[in-house]
């Protein structure tokens, strides 16, 4: 163990874990959406966050920015993160759509049990990953599944340094980004009436039924929303560590599934929260056992946890939460 190592790199473990947790909190909150409606976990849903990586770099290529241009200017780098977002986020919440509808829907028509949601998601997962790596193969883009590049759209350097502190522009970037969309997210399913709806599915679908609300529209409106937030953290998945590839949803699918646990599954804060803190966990762990130590150590938090506090720290269903 190194502890002289982690007192010396502990500004940089801190504020890199909180930048890896902020991506790991967007993409658990779709996780935490359609468990809180469905009771479903949907393990397709880190295929949602590898597509929208996929349509940012497409149409970041197909507007002439490969991993070899450089960008100069602050209108090129805002053009460029317009147009990948839009991009990301269509093609994120067009595949979760159309999981739900291909996938999930027929089964909730027919009522089948939910052994066979389970292995459905895992099925449509594989189908996902499988899809993009076949096609990738076939273009030869990669090489044989090999990740591959795309365009540095934001060049890193420090914006705030404070003694050993020292803060880059994407990691404040995908902090804050990451800060407002929960806020935004929290507000809208508090206070709005669709939030409500969903709400009150959440809680008690055959009364929410009786009440008029739509189920259907209730649930397809959550993969919506679950999609437009792993977009998001496809975008900054891109801008961070600016590659991708058919399998890069699996691992961070994982630790997405993790933080909504850890923080307690069906909670929208409560996956900020374990996305923040799983983040940070694995770079204190990376910092004082090694690198090859990180991902062990986050998923024994998380069992650790969970055998104290089985409902994760905050541990509130979505029908219950209020504002």
């Amino acid at each position: 163990m190194d502890f002289d190592g982690l007192l010396r790199d502990f500004p940089d473990l801190t504020i890199t874990g909180l930048e890896q947790g902020a991506i790991y909190a967007l993409v658990a909150l779709g996780y935490t959406l359609v468990y809180g409606v469905l009771r479903l976990i949907n393990f397709a849903h880190s295929e949602v966050f590898m597509i929208g990586t996929i349509a940012a770099m497409g149409v970041w290529q197909a507007l002439g920015y490969d991993q070899n241009s450089a960008i100069n200017g602050f209108g090129m780098v805002m053009w460029l993160l317009i147009t990948g977002l839009i991009a990301a986020v269509i093609g994120s919440t067009a595949t979760a759509v159309v999981v739900e509808r291909v996938a999930y829907r027929p089964l909730r028509r027919r009522n089948a049990p939910p052994l066979a949601f389970l292995i459905t998601a895992i099925g449509a997962s594989f189908v996902l990953a499988e899809s993009v790596g076949l096609f990738s193969d076939n273009l030869g883009i990669g090489g044989e599944r090999a990740p591959f590049g795309m365009v540095d759209v934001i060049h890193q350097k420090d914006v705030i340094s404070i003694g050993a502190w020292h803060i880059t522009n994407t990691q404040l970037l995908v902090v804050l980004s990451a800060l407002g969309m929960l806020v935004a997210l929290d507000m809208f399913v508090n206070r709005s009436r669709l939030g409500r709806g969903i709400r009150a599915v959440a809680q008690d679908p055959d009364t929410a039924a009786l009440m008029g609300v739509n189920k259907d529209r209730v649930i397809l409106l959550v993969f919506v929303i679950g999609g437009i937030m792993a977009g998001a953290a496809a975008l900054l998945w891109n801008v961070t560590y600016g590659f991708s590839r058919f399998n890069v949803g699996f691992l961070i699918g994982l630790k997405a599934f993790s933080a909504a646990v850890l923080g307690g599954i069906g909670n929208l804060r409560g996956a900020l929260v374990g996305g923040l803190l799983l983040g940070v966990v694995e770079n204190y762990a990376s910092g004082l056992f090694g690198t090859e130590w990180k991902d062990f150590t986050g998923f024994v938090v998380l069992i650790v946890l969970l055998m104290f506090r089985p409902t994760g720290l905050l541990g509130e269903s979505l029908g219950r939460a209020r504002a």
